[in-house]
């Protein structure tokens, strides 16, 4: 497949843009989906009432007159020749277009009529008349720079070029079992809609493509373990073990108690452990993972746990060090911004066995590393890796025991259909000291008492995390964004207190030093986009404000409250949205992540359970676990016939799907 430079009119500004978005290829960018359609149908002008809305189409009459004004200003006028009869139309800022509106053209107006002047106030101008009177537009999610119109115009420009190149991954005997369009196909229907009728018949398909090809991989990797049943025998001396666990200065809940007997008792068998630890934000995991590391220990062999980001694989490091104070276990940490000096003397201590234990990033399974006898693989924060990121850990050794750790409880329905055969542990009880964090849900307008209440908070040496949706400015969109909201805190609080942000799209290592310098006190006001939703720990962190918090999902609202409460002091969470008050009325009253993991799917779906849209392979494209888990069911089932089927029809295809399982995603 060639590269997405190749696509004509995607220079080095455009591809920059894309990159933005997270698309990188081909297939990226033409699985780039619409979020949604706007249906333009037009209207009789005569049936139109004054100042009402009007979408109509026509002729363009007269060349049209650009006035410029002060301020960068300028306004067009020209005249259009409708099926209604002739009307004027005035638009602003749109003076790139004069070019394209030659007398003659068909185009299609959106705007708000004034009868009495007989003239259109346009707010777009779509190239192009409708058809059968009603045209379906795609929208794009884009970013600052990056109109609606340049991702339609280079999606197109790809199918055009390349489309009979986009991998299908469905079998040549489903898509003929189901009358299903070829890709290509598809993908110009879905991004070029003419009917309702049309758009469902592809969406269907396209949903059915992307959980085949997940539930796939599943499938494969279950099989995988149920061939692989001879897992590693080990004898653990319990009396070393309960030592340790003794030393722990604070008592194990019930629910910890019981996931380490679980696990405990995995690792003793000869089966191969694949078990799931699943557990309320600020339940106590991250206890019960290092003992197990340490029981693993204790059998002479290494552990590696890998945490998404390298914030949170430090925090581990750091907290691991201190519960191995005064034993012998030789624990290290490995991640992608450390030296190459650094790097080479763990991967030397890894082969020959000298670490007993590594906690990093996705840096574990790079090519370089090798293990000398990896006996347990505990990924953290599951959902955030891919499928084949996760495989690609368990095969660094020679069946090693596998644990998942998630902070994101998943309903029990989903979660069986998903991990089929996975044991879960799942911790719901709080550990001793932990406070409710008491959540309130405010308007805009009630801004000023919201800053009062981080006032009041920050006068007791506290800190604050503030969090936005977006990063920066997207010309479609009025939310708010972090540098708009650091802004507006240093005219809130002047100079008394350091303000600093920190996002996703920031180098890892600018990233570090400010959560850093947050930790230490000497930022008392972080803003954030959701990075922070598994991050390091900061006890004297009380306040948590979300801005437009109706564009979360309560499961993340739960992890980001999560953020705060973590040491003695009373913590307040507060979630700022003018709408969809009724839904974010369930954080005031529920403190429960389990509850609150039920309430969010049966409102939102899969999408904030498993993760944003950044997150390995939960983040679907186009499929939703919740309102299609009748194809999911199917996509599961068909995908488990293809992978057992020893001779397909499209061999082909099987074995790429496997092949991709085993590459670093």
């Amino acid at each position: 497949m060639p590269e997405l430079k190749e696509v004509k009119g995607i220079g080095p500004k455009s591809l920059s843009l894309l990159n933005k978005i997270n698309i990188y290829t081909i297939e990226d960018l033409v699985t780039h989906y619409p979020f949604r359609y706007e249906i333009l149908q037009r209207n009789n002008i005569n049936e139109i009432a004054d100042g009402e809305k009007i979408i109509t189409d026509g002729k363009v009459e007269s060349v049209p007159i650009l006035m410029r004004f002060k301020a960068g200003l300028n306004k067009m006028n020209f005249r259009l020749v409708t099926p209604s009869g002739v009307v004027g139309v005035s638009i602003f800022n749109r003076a790139f277009l004069k070019s394209q509106l030659i007398v003659g053209t068909g185009i299609t107006v959106i705007g708000k009529l004034d009868k009495t002047k007989n003239v259109i106030t346009a707010s777009d101008i779509k190239m192009g008349v409708l058809t059968n009177k009603v045209k379906i537009e795609p929208v794009y999610h884009c970013t600052s720079g990056l109109t609606n119109k340049n991702l339609s115009t280079y999606i197109n420009m790809a199918l055009l070029m390349y489309g009979k190149e986009i991998p299908d991954y469905i079998p040549e005997e489903y898509r003929e079992k189901y009358n299903f369009l070829n890709k290509k196909t598809a993908l110009n229907i879905i991004h070029n809609p003419s009917t309702n009728e049309k758009l469902k018949e592809v969406t269907i398909r396209l949903k059915y493509e992307e959980l085949f090809e997940f539930m796939f991989k599943i499938n494969y990797l279950k099989e995988q373990n149920k061939k692989e049943q001879n897992g590693l025998q080990r004898n653990i001396d319990k009396k070393e073990l309960k030592k340790f666990i003794d030393k722990i200065p604070f008592k194990l809940t019930k629910d910890q108690q019981q996931a380490c007997n679980e696990i405990i008792s995995d690792l003793e068998s000869p089966s191969r452990m694949n078990r799931l630890l699943q557990g309320d934000v600020g339940s106590g995991k991250t206890i019960v993972a290092f003992i197990a590391m340490f029981a693993n220990y204790l059998s002479n062999y290494q552990s590696a746990l890998m945490a998404p980001t390298e914030i949170l694989a430090m925090q581990h490091y750091l907290n691991l060090k201190k519960f191995l104070n005064n034993t012998k276990v030789k624990v290290e940490l490995l991640t992608g911004s450390m030296s190459k000096k650094d790097k080479l003397a763990i991967y030397k201590g890894l082969k020959d066995g000298s670490i007993n234990i590594v906690i990093g990033t996705h840096a574990l399974i790079q090519d370089e590393v090798e293990y000398n006898n990896l006996g347990l693989v505990i990924t953290d924060e599951q959902h955030r890796f891919g499928v084949h990121q996760r495989a690609n850990l368990q095969n660094k050794g020679i069946k090693p025991d596998v644990l998942y750790m998630s902070a994101t409880p998943i309903p029990r329905t989903y979660a069986l259909t998903i991990f089929g055969d996975m044991d879960v542990s799942t911790i719901k009880e709080r550990p001793a000291g932990r406070q409710k964090i008491a959540t309130y849900v405010k308007k805009n307008s009630e801004i000023k008492e919201v800053l009062e209440m981080m006032y009041s908070d920050l006068k007791q040496q506290h800190q604050v995390y503030v969090i936005a949706p977006l990063i920066e400015e997207n010309e479609n969109s009025d939310l708010t964004n972090v540098y708009k909201l650091k802004d507006q805190m240093k005219l809130a609080f002047k100079d008394l207190y350091k303000i600093d942000i920190v996002h996703g799209k920031m180098a890892t290592g600018a990233k570090d030093i400010i959560m850093e310098q947050f930790k230490n006190n000497e930022v008392q006001i972080l803003i954030s986009t959701t990075v922070v939703e598994v991050g390091v720990d900061v006890p004297n962190a009380t306040t948590m404000v979300i801005f437009d918090a109706d564009r979360f999902g309560l499961s993340t609202l739960h992890q980001l409250r999560g953020r705060v409460g973590r040491g003695t002091s009373k913590s307040q969470c507060i979630l700022i949205s003018d709408s969809d008050a009724e839904r974010l009325k369930i954080m005031e009253k529920e403190d429960d992540g389990f509850v609150i993991s039920e309430e969010d799917f049966k409102l939102r779906g899969h999408g904030d359970l498993f993760g944003t849209k950044q997150s390995g392979d939960m983040a679907f494209k186009i499929a939703n676990i919740k309102s299609d888990y009748k194809i999911l069911l199917q996509a599961k089932k068909d995908s488990r016939e293809f992978l057992l089927n020893k001779d397909p029809k499209d061999k082909e295809l099987k074995n790429k799907l496997i092949a991709s399982i085993m590459k670093v995603n």
